[in-house]
């Protein structure tokens, strides 16, 4: 049995949620791990400072090793920021069924490209978050083991989008899939992975 996740500690830990991830043949391949409001709530992490993004990771990292998350063979895909990229903060030691989320607010630069190479040498799995196309996401895509996609961005942007998300083999996984209707329309783009509240909403771990 793989050993628990060792995590970097915070003084207090805080809520976190889980979000189930399924295959297209209804298998449970992971959970996406979600800071919390110490009342339970989500606390829209993306708008805080990077300091403060950074110690919503190391909660989060934390829950996981007092927990012992994920369960069974699941993998667990937890938001990191650019200093846990590039090593500022520590990681916890590799786990192959530890999935690290470039957030959409981290700063692309030759500097988080190497940390990325290196993350992937030392055998970490790496995802894209709320892929957009932007310039320094498509720099990462020969990085990534994943690929997220809003389910509203492709209802913008279409195929284009999606060719662009898989051209480098990353598996794509459908965020936000709220209806079934998106669900069959994501399945028939050949997505990989499906996340969304009409499969599983949110559910906050008992601390």
């Amino acid at each position: 049995m793989t050993a628990p996740l060792a995590a970097p500690r915070t003084p207090a830990r805080l809520p976190v949620a889980r979000q189930p991830i399924w295959t297209t043949g209804s298998q449970l391949h992971g959970y996406e791990y979600l800071y919390r409001s110490r009342h339970g709530r989500p606390a829209q992490v993306d708008l805080w400072s990077a300091p403060d993004q950074d110690v919503a990771t190391a909660s989060v990292l934390e829950t996981l090793y007092d927990a012992g998350e994920p369960p069974g063979e699941t993998r667990a895909f937890v938001n990191v920021t650019r200093s846990f990229i590039v090593r500022d903060r520590p990681l916890p030691a590799v786990h192959d069924r530890l999935v690290l989320e470039v957030v959409e607010s981290v700063v692309v630069d030759d500097e988080v490209l190497d940390g990325l190479a290196a993350l992937r040498s030392l055998g970490h799995l790496i995802a894209i978050d709320d892929f957009e196309a932007s310039d320094g996401q498509e720099r990462m895509l020969p990085y990534a083991d994943y690929v997220k996609l809003d389910c509203r961005a492709v209802e913008q942007q279409g195929t284009p989008l999606v060719d662009l998300a898989r051209s480098w083999g990353g598996r794509l996984v459908a965020e936000r899939v709220s209806n079934p209707d998106r669900l069959a329309a994501c399945k028939s783009l050949g997505f990989d992975l499906f996340q969304g509240d009409v499969l599983g909403p949110a559910v906050t771990l008992p601390l």
